[in-house]
Parts: structure tokens; C-alpha cells; sequence
């Protein structure tokens, strides 16, 4: 959300001035994309391994911004400056963190069909970034993680496609259990509505938001192998705690194994800063 770039700002711009003779990097392009007509600008980070090394293969988490973020997250959030000192600690492996530019799409395809986000991550970004930047080939060298509709976004895909992910986590997810009460009575304009309708319709459909939902398709999947850790703050500004909860629930009542908080705190800036190492630590962890 806005409240994330917003509140990281003034950190950002403290912190980038070291970072930049430090030894990680970032690299920001635009990959040309056929299925969505027009180019799509990303950002990579990577590790001072990455240039020390030309032959070295690497493990990637995607990392996908919230509403009202773009690529920029890694800069704009400081999570670049994360990444460098939990590395220089020895707290993680070196491996890549790419971050695309999604707009307000919440990375599925639109129910108009007008914008096919999830089919330009599965056919022309994903294997552009693991040809491009020597990513290791395998599942278990690729995970997602994200915030707030990057939550949603990590989760669905993950869900959606488990074979392609080694593990997903989320903090902050939109995870809404029914839409309805989340945008108000039918007719309303709300903020939330006008939120979602260029991706889930005007106003939202609630079968196609089910039909994409996390928890919905937590119902079926297969999540066999699907490492999952996802957060969220008991105070969340938009009530996501409670889809994370049922979330839980249902992953629970199949009885697949997860990791799941709710912490203190609400949908900012401060919340996001507190958890966000627990979700790179689970990665790093889980990489080869």
C-alpha cells in the first residue's frame, strides 16, 4: 500500500548512500512483453557473489510490491540495505530478489482479460530472469514472497502453480474471505471497490475473486512440497488479519504443514520493517 513507500522513504534515502559502494547491487531494466503490450520495468538485486563469480548459478525469490509500490520496492523500502547487513551477519545465503513492476493487477489476469499479469509472469518474466541473470535451474531454487496485494499475488501463484515454487510467504496479505462485506453494499464506490475494479471487474465480481483467492484455492491444491510462512499485523488497517486467519484454518483442516502469525501492529510502514527478515530468513534457510 501507499503507507509502505510512503513511511520507508526517508529510511531509503538514509540508507542507500553506504549501500551504494557496498558490495550488493541492483539492476533495473524493462523487459518488452508481447502478452501485455508493452515493456515492463523490474529490478534485481544482486549479490556481490553474482559479479565475483561469472559462472556462479543463484537461487531467486521474487519479491512482489504491494498497491501503489513498483519495482522500486528494494530501494524505496530499504530492504536492499536488509539484505546487504543480514548477509555481512552471516544470516543469509547469497541469492537473487527481483521485483517487477505490477501496477494494480495483484499479478493474476484480469477478469476483463485485458491485462494477463499471472500469464506474463509465467511465460516471458520468470524465464527471462532465470536465463538473464544465471538463476540455478530446479523448484527448489525458485520461491515468492510478498506484501499486502504482493501477499495475495505470492500466495496465488504459489497455490495456483505449486510446482514451479520451492516456498511462499507472505506479510500483510490481501487476503479477503468475503468480498462483499470488504467493498460494501452492492452500488457502493467505496475507496476498496474503485481498489479492485480495474482487475476483478466494476463492481468486483465475488466468483471471480473467489475463483483467484488464496484461501479458496488452498481448499484443493496440491501443496505437497510447498514450504508456506505468512504473517500479518492483529490491528491490520484493512482487516486482513481475519483472512489470514481463515487461511490458517483451512490449511490447518487438511492438515498442511505451515507457518503462520499474527503479530502486533497494524498495515504500515513499521509492521512491514519488523517482519520482513523473517520472511528472508526463511528462505535463505530453505535455498540449496
Amino acid at each position: 500500500m501507499n503507507k509502505f513507500r510512503a513511511g520507508f522513504l526517508l529510511s531509503a534515502l538514509l540508507l542507500c548512500v553506504p549501500a551504494l559502494f557496498g558490495s550488493e547491487r541492483i539492476e533495473c531494466n524493462r523487459l518488452p512483453s508481447k502478452i501485455l503490450g508493452h515493456p515492463v520495468r523490474y529490478c534485481v538485486v544482486l549479490p556481490a557473489s553474482f559479479d565475483a563469480d561469472k559462472t556462479r548459478q543463484f537461487p531467486v525469490l521474487y519479491f512482489l510490491h504491494g498497491l501503489g509500490g513498483n519495482e522500486q520496492f528494494a530501494m524505496e523500502s530499504g530492504t536492499w540495505n536488509l539484505l546487504q547487513d543480514m548477509r555481512e551477519r552471516g544470516e543469509l545465503k547469497d541469492f537473487l530478489l527481483a521485483t517487477p513492476d505490477a501496477g494494480s493487477s495483484f499479478y493474476i489476469n484480469s477478469k476483463s482479460g485485458t491485462v494477463r499479469y499471472e500469464d506474463f509472469l509465467l511465460r516471458e518474466f520468470f524465464p527471462y530472469i532465470e536465463k538473464h541473470y544465471r538463476v540455478a535451474p530446479g523448484r527448489g531454487n525458485r520461491a515468492i514472497s510478498g506484501i499486502s496485494m504482493g501477499g495475495y499475488g505470492a500466495l496465488h501463484l504459489a497455490f495456483s502453480h505449486p510446482q514451479l515454487f520451492s516456498a511462499v510467504s507472505a506479510h500483510s496479505a490481501a487476503l479477503i474471505e468475503k468480498l462483499p462485506n470488504f467493498i460494501g453494499p452492492p452500488g457502493a464506490r467505496s475507496p476498496r471497490s474503485r481498489a479492485l475494479q480495474d482487475t476483478f471487474g466494476s463492481p468486483p465480481d465475488a466468483a471471480f475473486w473467489d475463483k483467484n483467492s488464496p484461501i479458496e484455492l488452498a481448499r484443493t491444491a496440491n501443496l505437497t512440497g510447498l514450504r508456506i510462512y505468512f504473517d500479518c499485523g492483529d490491528e491490520d488497517d484493512y482487516g486482513f488479519e481475519a483472512g489470514a486467519s481463515a487461511l490458517d484454518k483451512v490449511l490447518t483442516s487438511r492438515h498442511v504443514a505451515h507457518e503462520f502469525h499474527i503479530y502486533p501492529g497494524r498495515h504500515d510502514a513499521v509492521y512491514f520493517a519488523a517482519h520482513l527478515p523473517a520472511s528472508l530468513e526463511f528462505h535463505s534457510k530453505l535455498f540449496p
